[in-house]
C-alpha cells in the first residue's frame, strides 16, 4: 500500500494514499481499534455531516465573505455534497468507539471534505479546521449530526413502513368485515369478536404509535449548531446558528431550527431519549402484533389455525413439510433489540457532566439501529406475511361454536351462577352448553335456541 505523509498539531504521520482522511483520523484509527469492520459510525450520521458542513460554509460566507469566499464555498460545497450522497462513505473509517464527544468523527468529516475539496479545486485551497470546520465546534457539529440523522430516520424510514403496514391492517379488517370468532383473554377462551374488530386493534396501535413519534419529532427538530465549544457560541459570528439551521432546512427538505438554548442542546439528549421512547413504544405494539399473528396462525392441525399466513422457507432441517412464522419472529427478535437499545439510549443520555455530554456515539448508534431495524423489519413483515394473511372461515366458526364462553350470552336469562354451572358440566362431561342448560333445568331447547346468538355478541 502506498502512503503519504500528513500532519496535525501532535506532528507528522503515514495515511494511505488513496484516502481522503488526514492525521487526526488516522490517530482515531490506530488508537481505538475496538469493533472495527463491525460498529463504525453510522453512516446516517456520516451524510449528515456533508449536510450540515454544507450548511455550516452557506453560513460562514453570507456573514464571514472576506474568510468563506465563493471559491472555498463552491469547494465546500462540492464535496459535502459528495459525503451527503453516500459516495465517500469508503473514506469515514472510524468506530462508535471513540472519544465520547465525537470529536474524531467530526475531524474525519473535517479532513476529507478539506482533502476532496482540494482536489477538486485542484490546489491546497482548504484547510480542515481553519475552513471547514470554521464556527464549529465537534460538541455542536455532533449533536447536530445526531438530531438531523434521528429525523431523517424516522421521517424517511420509520412513518413510511408504518403507513404501509397500517394500510394493509386496514384493507385486512375491510375484507374480513362481519367475520366472527371467538375472542381470548390470558390465552384462555373469551366472548367473541369480529375478526375485523380484532385486526382495528393493530391498526390503531401503529397509528397511535406514528402519533408518538410525529410528537417526538418536533423536539428533535433543534440543532445545537452555533453553541460551538461550550454553548456559548466562541468564534462564531451573531446570527450563524439561525442562518445554518435555514440551510440544514434548504438542504434537506424538513424543518429544522437552531436550539434556543446551546447549553442545553450540548449537554443533555433528552430529545433522543424521548424520541427513542416512541421508537420502543412501537417495538412493543409490533411485538404484540407478531405474536398474534403467530398463535392465530398455529398448527397447521393442533393449533388455532385460524389464519394461514405466506409459507416463505422451510422451517425445519429434521422434520419434513414444516414451515414456520419467521417473519413473526424476526419482528420481535428486532423489538427485543430495540427495547434492549433503549436502556443504551437512556443510560447514555444520563452521561451529561458539567457542559457536554461524551456518551453520544453510543447514544445515536443505539437510536439509528433501532430506526434502520424497525423500519426493514415492518416492511419485510409487511411484503412477506400480513398482505399474505387469510382468514380460515371453518375453523373459525368451529372454534366460536366450541367455545364455552358463549355462555356469557345467557347471563342476563338465568345468572352468571347457573351459567357458571353450565360451563362446567358441559366441559366435564364434553357437551354442549345447550344440552348442559336443558340437563340443569336451567332453559328449554326452544328457549335456549331464542336467547343464544354468537353473532350478536360482537
Amino acid at each position: 500500500m502506498e502512503y503519504r505523509i500528513e500532519h496535525d498539531s501532535m506532528g507528522s504521520l503515514c495515511v494511505p494514499a488513496d484516502r481522503y482522511w488526514g492525521a487526526q483520523t488516522e490517530r482515531s484509527r490506530e488508537n481505538f481499534p475496538i469493533g472495527v469492520g463491525l460498529e463504525t459510525m453510522p453512516r446516517e450520521i456520516i451524510h449528515a455531516f456533508g449536510t450540515l458542513k454544507k450548511a455550516a460554509a452557506l453560513a460562514n460566507h453570507a456573514l464571514l465573505p472576506e474568510k468563506m469566499t465563493a471559491e472555498k464555498l463552491d469547494a465546500i460545497s462540492r464535496a459535502c455534497d459528495e459525503v451527503a450522497s453516500g459516495a465517500l462513505d469508503a473514506h469515514f473509517p472510524l468506530v462508535v468507539w471513540q472519544t465520547g464527544s465525537g470529536t474524531q468523527s467530526n475531524m474525519n468529516a473535517n479532513e476529507v471534505i478539506a482533502n476532496r475539496g482540494n482536489a477538486l479545486a485542484g490546489r491546497a485551497l482548504l484547510h480542515p479546521n481553519d475552513d471547514v470546520n470554521m464556527s464549529q465546534s465537534s460538541n455542536d457539529t455532533f449533536p447536530t449530526a445526531m438530531h438531523i440523522a434521528a429525523v431523517l430516520a424516522i421521517e424517511d424510514g420509520v412513518l413510511p413502513a408504518i403507513d404501509r403496514l397500517t394500510a394493509a391492517f386496514a384493507r385486512l379488517e375491510a375484507n374480513n368485515a362481519g367475520l366472527v370468532k371467538a375472542g381470548r383473554t390470558h390465552l384462555q377462551d373469551a366472548t367473541p369478536i369480529a375478526f375485523s374488530q380484532e385486526i382495528s386493534g393493530w391498526r390503531v396501535s401503529l397509528e397511535r404509535d406514528r402519533e408518538l413519534l410525529t410528537l417526538a419529532l418536533t423536539p428533535l427538530r433543534e440543532l445545537a449548531l452555533g453553541g460551538t465549544a461550550v454553548g456559548t457560541g466562541l468564534n462564531a459570528p451573531k446570527g450563524f446558528d439561525v442562518a445554518a439551521a435555514e440551510a440544514v432546512s434548504a438542504l434537506t427538505g424538513k424543518r429544522f431550527r437552531t436550539a434556543a438554548n446551546k447549553f442545553h442542546a450540548l449537554t443533555s439528549k433528552d430529545e433522543l431519549v424521548f424520541a427513542h421512547g416512541a421508537l420502543k413504544a412501537l417495538a412493543a405494539d409490533l411485538m404484540k402484533i407478531a405474536n398474534d399473528v403467530r398463535y392465530l396462525a398455529s398448527g397447521p392441525r393442533n393449533g388455532l389455525g385460524e389464519i394461514s399466513i405466506p409459507e416463505n422457507e422451510p422451517g425445519s432441517s429434521i422434520m419434513p413439510g414444516k414451515v414456520n412464522p419467521t417473519q413473526c419472529e424476526a419482528l420481535t427478535m428486532v423489538a427485543v433489540q430495540v427495547m434492549g437499545n433503549d436502556v443504551a439510549v437512556g443510560m447514555a443520555a444520563s452521561q451529561g457532566n458539567l457542559e457536554l455530554n461524551v456518551f453520544m456515539p453510543v447514544c445515536i448508534y443505539n437510536f439509528l439501529q433501532s430506526a434502520r431495524l424497525l423500519a426493514q423489519a415492518m416492511t419485510s413483515f409487511h411484503d412477506r406475511c400480513v398482505v399474505g394473511i387469510r382468514a380460515n372461515r371453518e375453523k373459525m366458526e368451529s372454534n366460536l361454536n366450541n367455545s364455552l364462553m358463549l355462555a356469557t350470552a345467557l347471563n342476563p336469562y338465568i345468572g352468571y351462577e347457573n351459567a357458571a354451572k353450565a360451563v362446567k358440566k358441559a366441559y366435564n362431561e364434553n357437551i354442549s352448553l345447550k344440552d348442559a342448560c336443558v340437563s340443569l333445568g336451567f332453559l328449554t331447547a326452544e328457549r335456549f335456541d331464542g336467547v343464544f346468538h354468537p353473532e350478536r355478541m360482537i
